[in-house]
C-alpha cells in the first residue's frame, strides 16, 4: 500500500482508465445538499483566488483480470461519482451549446480524459447496480434520463446550477483542477474487501463539534489559529463540559429559530455563517457567551440557590429541549433586562409547566415546537422584552390543546390517580420535591437514593398480609389495586429490606421505623398516623395534593396583549386544522404570509425541492402506492395537478384536503429527516366565506 497526494483531476485523467465501483460498495447516496457544498466550495475557491482545496482521499486497486488500465474503488466513491456528474453536465451544455469556453478543445477534453474510455468506447466509471444504467442514460437524450435515480436528481442540480454563471466554465474547470486527495494505491498483496472493512468499521467519525471547529480555526494563518483556540475554542470546550456538538445545536436554535437536525449541525452552522458573513472573532465571542450561559444550564452555578436547585432537577428530568429557550433567557439577564429573582420565577414555572403536563399524560413531542417558539411568541406580542416576565405567564397560560398549562383541577386529578410509583423518571423527584419544599434544611435524597441508601416504600405493602387484608376491610383488593402505586401511599426510607410487609404499627414503632425516621414527611404525618386505610390514604392525598398545588403552581398574570393573536400550530402536532384558515407559515427560519392551505402546500413542496429535488423526483416516477400516488410527471393529467415550482415536469395532485396536504408533507417529512416542529402554522379566527373549500 502506497499514499502519495495528487490532484483529483490526475487521479482521473487518462483517455483509457476505468474506474469500476465493486459490488459490495454501496449506491451512489450524496444528496444534493453535499452537492451545493461541494459547488459553493468551487465557487469561493475561484472567488478567493486559492490554489487548492483538500477532497479527502481515494483507496483504490489496480485490477489485474481486465484489459486496460482499470482501478477498483474501494473508497472515495461518492466523491468521484460526483465529480464524474459535474463534469459530465459541463460537458453536455458546452455540447449542446448552451455555455461556451474560451478554450476551443474544451468539451472534447472532458469528454475524452475524463469521462468516456474513448479506446472501448465506454463510460469511464462504472457504477454499482442501476446506478450504472442512470449513469449511462445521462450521456443521453433528457427524455431517456431515469428520474428516479440519485445519479440523475445530482446531475440536474449541476447542469441548471452552471447555467447561473456564478463564474464561468472555464473559472468552474481550473477550481476542480485544484481539488487535491489522497491517492492511497493497494498492492496485489492487499485484501481490497479487508481494507475496506477497515475503513468502513474503525476509528471514529468527527463529531460535529469536531468540524465546526476546522471549519472556523483551519482558514486562519497559524498564530490566530494559537490565539483563537485558547482564547475562544478551549474555553468553549469547558463550559460545555466538551457537548459542542449539542450546545451548537441548541446555539443554532436559538439563532435560526428552528432545531436543526443533530447530523447536519455542521452544514446549518455552515450555512449560517456564510449567509451573514459573520467574520471569525465576532462569532466566537458570541458563542464564547453562550457557552457561559450553556454552562449554568449544565452545572446551575449562580448566585441564587433556589435557581440551582432547580436547574438540577430540570436536568435529572432530561428536560434539555428547554435548553435553547433558557439560553435566550440567561442572554437577557446579561444585558440587565432580567434579575437573577426573575430568572428563577421563569425557570420554576417552566418546571412546573414540564410536571403538571407529565402528570396529565401530554404528549413531549409538543416540546420541541413549544420552546424554540416560545421567546418569539413573547416578543410578538408588542416587539420588545419588556414586562418580559408577565408575557413569559401570559404566552405559556394561553397555550392550547396538547400544548396546554394543566389547570389545577386537571392536575391534581391527574396526580392523585397516576401510579407514581411506576413512573421511573419521576418517582424520586416527586418524593425528593415533598420532603424538602418550603425549608433550607433540606435532605440530600438525590445522593442517598443514587447511593442506594434510600429506596422509595410503599406504606401499604405490594403484597398483602392476612393483617393488612383485616385492617383495610372487605374491600381490600379493590384499596390495594387502586392505592398501592399512587403517591398516597408512597415515601422514602433508609431500611425498606426490614419492613416488608410488616403491619402498619410495627412499621410505625419499630427500631427505625417512621417514629424514628430522619425524613421529615415520615416523622411529621405518617408517623402520626395510628392505622393506614383507605381513611388515611384518602386524608393523606389530600394533604399532598394541597402542598403540590404550592410546589407547582399555576402562574398568574393581569397581562392581555393589545391586539388579537394568531393560533400556532406546528405540522408535528396532531390537531384536526380542517375549516381553519391560514394566514402565514414558517419554515427554515423565513415566514411567509399565504392565501389559503394549498398555497401553503406548494410552497414548502419549494422549499423542499430546492435542498433536494431526487426525492420527491423519485417519488413521480415511481409505481409505489401511498405518497407517490400524490405525484406525477404525466402532464396529460391536468385537473387537480399542479406543476411543482422549480421541479420541471413534476406534477402534485392539490384538489384534496387540509388533512390530506398535511399528511403529505408529514410523510415527506420522514422522507427528508426534517424535523415537523420546524414546519409552523399561524391561523387566524375562521370567518364565513374565508375558509378553503375542503375537497376529497
Amino acid at each position: 500500500m502506497k499514499g502519495q497526494e495528487c490532484k483529483f483531476v490526475k487521479y482521473m485523467e487518462g483517455s483509457g482508465k476505468r474506474f469500476v465501483i465493486p459490488v459490495y460498495q454501496r449506491n451512489y447516496d450524496w444528496k444534493t445538499e453535499n452537492c451545493k457544498q461541494l459547488y459553493d466550495d468551487l465557487v469561493k475557491v475561484v472567488k478567493e483566488g486559492r490554489k487548492s482545496h483538500f477532497f479527502g482521499s481515494i483507496v483504490s486497486v489496480f485490477n489485474p483480470d481486465s484489459h486496460g488500465e482499470e482501478y477498483l474503488i474501494i473508497d472515495g466513491q461518492q466523491r468521484l461519482t460526483t465529480v464524474t456528474l459535474l463534469l459530465l453536465a459541463m460537458f453536455n451544455l458546452l455540447n449542446s451549446g448552451v455555455i461556451s469556453s474560451s478554450k476551443s478543445n474544451r468539451k472534447q477534453f472532458l469528454y475524452e480524459e475524463y469521462l468516456v474510455d474513448k479506446w472501448n468506447d465506454e463510460v469511464k466509471l462504472k457504477p454499482v447496480k442501476n446506478d450504472q444504467i442512470a449513469l449511462g442514460k445521462l450521456f443521453s437524450d433528457k427524455d431517456e434520463h431515469i428520474k428516479s435515480s440519485n445519479m440523475t436528481a445530482n446531475y440536474d442540480y449541476f447542469y441548471e446550477r452552471i447555467q447561473r454563471q456564478e463564474i464561468t466554465v472555464d473559472e468552474l474547470y481550473e477550481a476542480i483542477c485544484s481539488l487535491e486527495i489522497i491517492s492511497i494505491l493497494l498492492n496485489h498483496e492487499d485484501d481490497p474487501q479487508l481494507i475496506f472493512e477497515s475503513l468502513n468499521s474503525t476509528g471514529l467519525d468527527l463529531t460535529e463539534g469536531d468540524k465546526i471547529r476546522n471549519y472556523i480555526l483551519m482558514g486562519l494563518p497559524s498564530k490566530k489559529q494559537s490565539s483563537y483556540y485558547e482564547k475562544y475554542w478551549n474555553k468553549i470546550e469547558l463550559y460545555t463540559n466538551y457537548q459542542v456538538s449539542a450546545f451548537v445545536r441548541d446555539y443554532l436554535s436559538v439563532k435560526l429559530q428552528s432545531i436543526p437536525q443533530q447530523k447536519k449541525v455542521y452544514f446549518y452552522f455552515k450555512d449560517f455563517v456564510e449567509s451573514n458573513h459573520i467574520e471569525s472573532e465576532l462569532l466566537l465571542t458570541e458563542m464564547l457567551a453562550y457557552a457561559k450561559r450553556y454552562k449554568i444550564l449544565l452545572d446551575g452555578q449562580t448566585d441564587n440557590k433556589k435557581l440551582n436547585s432547580c436547574i438540577d432537577r430540570l436536568n435529572r428530568l432530561e428536560t434539555s429541549v428547554t435548553r435553547p429557550y433558557f439560553l435566550e433567557v440567561l442572554r437577557l439577564y446579561d444585558e440587565n433586562i432580567l434579575t437573577l429573582t426573575q430568572v428563577q420565577e421563569i425557570f420554576q414555572t417552566v418546571e412546573s409547566y414540564l410536571f403538571r403536563r407529565a402528570m396529565c399524560g401530554l404528549p413531549t413531542n409538543a416540546l420541541n415546537k413549544i420552546f424554540h417558539m416560545l421567546h418569539r411568541d413573547i416578543v410578538r406580542y408588542d416587539g420588545t422584552e419588556d414586562n418580559y416576565v408577565e408575557k413569559f405567564k401570559y404566552a405559556l397560560m394561553s397555550k392550547k390543546e396538547s400544548a396546554r398549562f394543566p389547570n389545577d383541577d386537571e392536575f391534581i386529578t391527574a396526580f392523585s390517580e397516576r401510579p407514581v410509583y411506576l413512573m421511573k423518571k419521576n418517582n424520586v423527584y416527586i418524593l425528593e420535591r415533598f420532603e424538602n419544599f418550603g425549608t433550607d434544611e433540606t435532605n440530600d435524597v438525590y445522593g442517598k437514593c443514587d447511593d442506594g441508601t434510600y429506596s422509595i416504600e410503599h406504606i401499604m405493602p405490594r403484597t398483602l398480609t392476612p393483617t393488612w387484608k383485616r385492617d383495610l376491610g372487605e374491600n381490600y383488593e379493590q384499596i390495594h389495586n387502586q392505592w398501592q402505586h399512587r403517591i398516597a401511599n408512597l415515601t422514602l426510607t433508609a431500611y425498606n429490606s426490614t419492613y416488608s410487609n410488616l403491619p402498619f404499627v410495627e412499621k410505625k414503632t419499630k427500631e427505625n421505623g417512621f417514629e424514628q425516621s430522619g425524613i421529615r414527611m415520615n416523622i411529621m404525618w405518617i408517623a402520626k398516623k395510628d392505622k393506614w386505610t383507605l381513611a388515611e390514604l384518602e386524608e393523606r392525598n389530600t394533604h399532598l395534593m394541597s402542598q403540590a398545588l404550592q410546589i407547582w403552581p399555576a402562574p398568574v398574570t393581569a397581562y392581555k396583549p393589545q391586539m388579537k393573536q394568531l393560533d400556532v400550530y406546528s405540522l408535528a402536532d396532531d390537531e384536526d386544522l380542517t375549516g381553519r384558515q391560514i394566514a402565514s407559515f414558517t419554515f427554515k427560519n423565513t415566514t411567509q404570509p399565504v392565501k389559503n392551505w394549498k398555497e401553503m402546500f406548494l410552497k414548502v413542496l419549494q422549499i423542499l425541492c430546492a435542498e433536494d429535488k431526487g426525492v420527491i423526483t423519485k417519488l413521480a416516477a415511481s409505481d409505489e402506492k401511498g405518497i407517490a400516488l400524490w405525484f406525477t410527471t404525466d402532464s396529460s393529467v391536468s385537473h387537480g395537478m399542479n406543476p411543482l415550482p422549480g421541479l420541471a415536469e413534476v406534477y402534485v395532485w392539490t384538489n384534496n384536503s387540509t388533512q390530506v396536504k398535511l399528511s403529505i408533507l408529514s410523510r415527506l417529512f420522514e422522507l427528508y429527516d426534517e424535523d415537523p416542529s420546524n414546519l409552523v402554522f399561524y391561523l387566524c379566527e375562521s370567518k364565513e366565506g374565508d375558509v378553503e373549500e375542503e375537497e376529497e
